[in-house]
């Protein structure tokens, strides 16, 4: 995927719309809504970006933070909404 990306000279771009984490239940739940934008030289393809996670309590430290784990990410939706050219 990532060598695609670079041989085609593309870049991207994602663009966070909402996050919703349930802090009820352990693990925590979490689903983002997000936009992403897939540059090539030649047009702009945007997407829908639905993810969904886990989120377990860890230790804090300078890596991490916010001291959370994400565990089983998933895409749940990347569909195209519009390409255009540039």
């Amino acid at each position: 995927y990532f060598n695609r990306i670079i041989s085609g000279n593309i870049n991207q771009r994602v663009e966070v719309d909402s996050i919703r984490c349930d802090f009820d239940r352990y693990p925590y739940e979490v689903t983002t809504y997000a936009r992403q934008f897939i540059v090539r030289p030649s047009n702009v393809t945007e997407r829908n970006l639905i993810t969904t996670c886990t989120l377990q309590n860890a230790v804090r430290s300078d890596n991490n933070p916010q001291g959370f784990l994400m565990e089983h990410f998933l895409v749940r939706e990347n569909r195209d909404i519009q390409t255009y050219k540039r």
